[in-house]
């Protein structure tokens, strides 16, 4: 244990994303590594596509604003696309990491998100980050990695990268992402689309058996059998030959076969892997169209859910990061989102409206700090008449 501040270096660069009992298997369920699990989830699974996509492009539309040392440059780095980059990034890896371009002058002029599975935090004696290290593509001929090394800090103190990550309660320097949870889940959902791919192909119904009842108790040919074989699925397996009329010969008789009810368990269990892909991924399952889902009265109820539980921690935490390290350029700043300009969030900012207009014990400058306004003049305070007008 190391007492006083001092971390654990760690021996291995890079944190697994999903920790499992590997002496008891032989060969692993689902794949392991980083990008074999954005290929298996991102790039091929719906359900965990559109929830990424849905909190990533939530987080891009979110209105920023400086709460203190507000300066028009640096809320302009902030751009859209680097929100949605990086809150994309902090989903699936746990970890999102900002390079700060300087100019010629040594001021912070463009912010850059870096693939996260690329970085490598270099830790000190003391086990605290010295240095990012980002290796691009294989290695050359002398053996080494192309890639560069960036700061921590650089002489004067200022950040070179700002390092977002979710909470990992083994790791002292990386995060933790939510594709390690949701592999299983997505592993599931993907065998189960498979399943009914070859349901499809195979007519889009359970396959029989051809019986073949010989009178005198006689057997087909190796000649014969090939024969029927190769005519079966040429001729009447696949989808196109779906309900195509068998003529049968020669003592043969066509025994259909149906789907026991273990068998239909796949219909359920796919329902249950989406679901649990949505939770890993903190969407409800109702903005996802998952069927069965009684948690929320509707989608307005649901939709402020992921703003509340999901997008507003997440942009939060990023804003804080990124507001931070600017500071070092512009003293003072604070980055926040504008939840009076977010839709989603009109009922809730109404209802706050109407509580403080009624609270008669109140001042009207009491009144506007409440509702985040600056003191000014006496003003009569009118409840919108739509829901988002925050007020003069």
């Amino acid at each position: 244990m190391k007492w006083f501040g001092r971390k654990a270096v760690r021996e291995t660069g890079r944190p697994f994303l999903f920790a499992g009992l590997r002496g008891l298997f032989a060969a692993e369920p689902w794949p392991r590594s980083y990008e074999a699990q954005v290929r298996e989830a991102y790039l091929g699974n719906p359900v965990a596509q559109r929830a990424v996509r849905l909190v990533a492009e939530s987080v891009a539309g979110a209105p920023v604003y400086a709460v203190e040392g507000a300066d028009v440059p640096a809320v302009a780095l902030v751009t859209p696309a680097l929100l949605e980059t990086a809150a994309t990034q902090l989903l699936l890896h746990g970890n999102a990491f900002v390079q700060i371009v300087q100019d010629g002058e040594g001021r912070a002029a463009e912010l850059f998100a870096l693939r996260p599975e690329r970085v490598t935090v270099e830790a000190d004696a003391h086990g605290w980050p010295a240095a990012y290290v980002y290796k691009v593509g294989p290695s050359t001929g002398s053996g080494q990695v192309r890639g560069s090394r960036i700061a921590a800090r650089d002489g004067l103190g200022r950040p070179g990268l700002v390092h977002v990550k979710a909470a990992h309660p083994l790791d002292d320097h990386y995060g933790l992402g939510c594709l390690g949870a949701a592999a299983g889940a997505v592993a599931v959902h993907n065998a189960a689309a498979t399943w009914n791919k070859a349901l499809l192909d195979n007519a889009a119904r359970p396959s029989g058996a051809l019986v073949y009842e010989a009178g005198d108790g006689a057997a087909l040919s190796a000649d014969q059998f090939e024969r029927l074989r190769a005519e079966m699925e040429t001729q009447f397996s696949g989808a196109g030959n779906a309900g195509r009329p068998l003529l049968l010969e020669g003592g043969l008789r066509w025994q259909a076969m149906s789907l026991t009810p273990a068998d239909m368990d796949f219909v359920g269990l796919k329902a249950a892997a989406a679901r649990e892909i949505a939770l890993a991924f903190g969407v409800p399952p109702m903005l996802l169209g998952l069927p069965g889902d009684s948690t929320y009265a509707n989608y307005r109820e649901a939709n402020r859910a992921l703003w509340r539980l999901t997008v507003l921690p997440m942009a939060e935490k990023m804003l804080r990061s990124i507001g931070d390290a600017l500071a070092a350029w512009w003293p003072g700043l604070r980055l926040s989102v504008d939840v009076d300009r977010i839709s989603a969030l009109a009922e809730d900012r109404e209802r706050l409206w109407r509580q403080v207009s009624a609270a008669d014990f109140l001042s009207d400058a009491e009144k506007r700090e409440m509702l985040g306004f600056a003191p000014g003049e006496k003003t009569e305070f009118v409840i919108p008449a739509k829901a988002g007008i925050s007020g003069q």
